[in-house]
């Protein structure tokens, strides 16, 4: 898959003007035509929403383009709660997925009017007293433990993951909600991580339907909707070419005609909980050279850092780089892309094959939209960029300003010095 940068060099350097680097840029035309074609591929399910996973990108400028095409929020945590409550995405719209939940979080979710995912069977009791009693829409998530395998072999651990039941708690929590008075029930599962195979969503699919057919069979209970949860994945080589979301949607349709259906199953609604599928490739972050090291091995310095996008330095992430103005360039040197920190592994490339790289040139570092700015932190007192949004008339908006020191001393309010400090850092 060819990997394209968002921006030309030509309006980078006019967009520098006004917002100097690093940036976090996203695309709303490609963001809105992949949210529709999601929506396309799932329409045969009167049933189906996207929920989107708002830890991959909790900005509210982003949400409300989601919501615009449809989407609700996947919220685990009370912050995410508050983001989908101020662009207005309540009631059914938002599922609560958390585990190690604090009660309020619980009453808040509940409070809103949101669908409670719950992780453990102990949290059954801990809902009920948060929220005065049962929700009438409760949903269960589900490990199976063990492996995960697919076509391909194995593709993850579900039995080394903290999230979710066993099969026997499954079953023990939804008696609970059913004697409790629940009226309506879910259940989710979440087995593998950016699988890269179209095969993932129908088989997870598979697992969850023929679950479903044994609780309405041993319990009674027919349930409303089955949330596949996230983890279809994103090329990030330039050689991977990317998930068929059409032929994934039409893969969980045959799952459900051959499992469901002929169990007089049909008004099953399908949820889904995506965030990198939804927002990987359309953000961008964008640093310049500021610095050339000669030594062992040849070194880029740029002026972002793993506060901007921490994915390389803490998995060893690939995520490719667009020396702007030289796409067509010859790649016929060697570099490490290294950030300011001090820490070795911060790294955007290691001994990676690049055009000559000059100071002052723009590198547009790809795939930064989920799990980019949002994995952000402020190590070595370092600010986290702007954000900006490349929207549809091909105008920039910033939709988050860059952090100023300010902003990272004010939690010291309690030490009177800090009250005296300007953005900048000085002193009124």
């Amino acid at each position: 898959m060819e990997k394209k940068p968002i921006l030309t060099k030509e309006q980078i350097q006019e967009i520098t003007k006004t917002y100097p680097t690093p940036f976090h840029i996203y695309d709303e035309a490609a963001i809105r035509a992949n949210a529709r074609a999601l929506n396309a591929a799932f329409s045969w399910n009167k049933g189906y929403r996207e929920f989107f996973a708002v830890k991959a990108n909790p900005n509210p400028f982003i949400l409300k383009i989601l919501q615009e095409e449809g989407c609700g929020s996947d919220c685990s945590s009370m912050a995410e709660l508050v983001l989908s409550n101020a662009v207005g995405s309540t009631g059914e719209m938002i599922m609560f997925s958390s585990n190690d939940t604090p009660l309020e979080e619980f009453a808040y979710c509940h409070q809103l009017g949101g669908i409670i995912n719950l992780d453990d069977v102990t949290q059954v009791d801990k809902m009920a007293k948060a929220c005065g009693g049962f929700p009438e829409t409760v949903s269960c998530r589900f490990n199976p433990g063990g492996h995960f395998t697919m076509s391909n072999g194995i593709m993850d651990h579900p039995g080394d993951a903290k999230y979710g039941m066993t099969k026997e708690q499954l079953f023990r929590a939804y008696r609970i909600l059913r004697d409790g008075g629940v009226k309506r029930f879910g259940i989710h599962a979440f087995l593998a991580s950016n699988a890269l195979m179209e095969e993932y969503y129908p088989r997870l699919a598979a697992i969850l339907f023929k679950l479903v057919v044994e609780i309405k069979q041993e319990l009674g209970i027919t349930l409303s909707f089955v949330n596949l949860s996230g983890g279809i994945g994103i090329p990030y080589y330039p050689d991977e070419e990317p998930n068929d979301i059409a032929a994934i949607g039409a893969g969980v349709h045959k799952a459900y005609d051959d499992i469901l259906v002929p169990e007089g199953i049909t008004d099953l609604a399908i949820y889904t909980e995506l965030g990198r599928f939804m927002l990987g490739p359309y953000g961008q972050l964008v640093t310049r050279a500021v610095n050339e090291k000669h030594i062992y091995k040849e070194y880029i310095g740029v002026d972002a850092c793993a506060v901007d996008l921490i994915r390389p330095a803490m998995y060893g992430a690939y995520h490719h780089i667009t020396v702007a103005g030289k796409e067509n360039a010859a790649c016929d040197h060697v570099y490490d892309v290294t950030g300011s920190l001090c820490e070795n592994n911060d790294k955007f490339a290691i001994d990676r094959k690049m055009p000559k790289i000059d100071m002052g040139d723009y590198l547009v570092i790809h795939d930064a939209g989920a799990h980019g700015y949002a994995m952000g932190y402020n190590y070595n007192g370092r600010l986290k960029s702007a954000e900006l949004l490349l929207k549809e008339d091909g105008s920039v908006q910033m939709i988050r300003r860059a952090e100023t020191l300010a902003d990272y001393f004010a939690t010291f309010d309690c030490f009177p010095v800090f009250d005296e400090l300007t953005e900048d850092g000085g002193m009124k």
